[in-house]
């Protein structure tokens, strides 16, 4: 049960991770001098398309988005499915 919880908060952590790289964030938490002060993190989110500005994967800003969600959340299910099979083993 505790490990269901644990494993649900850093999912819907990653997610709010993976949704501030995105042009998708839409949400101004935090004032214009960056979060923690640190000015690379503006509040309006869009990191990756700072990231390729001026290179040619610009274009593709979206597409390397989406696939490195994928590849991201594919990576954290089989974390936590390794997870799973050592508390398996432990028995």
């Amino acid at each position: 049960m505790i490990r269901r919880v644990l494993s649900l908060i850093v999912v819907a952590f990653v997610g709010l991770i993976l949704l501030y790289i995105s042009r998708f964030w839409g949400f101004a938490l935090w004032g214009s001098e960056g979060l923690f002060g640190i000015e690379a993190l503006r509040p309006q989110g869009g990191q990756l398309r700072r990231w390729l500005a001026g290179t040619p994967l610009a274009p593709f800003e979206l597409i390397i988005w989406s696939a490195g969600c994928f590849l991201v959340l594919t990576w954290l299910q089989k974390f936590f499915d390794w997870i799973g099979a050592l508390n398996m083993n432990e028995k």
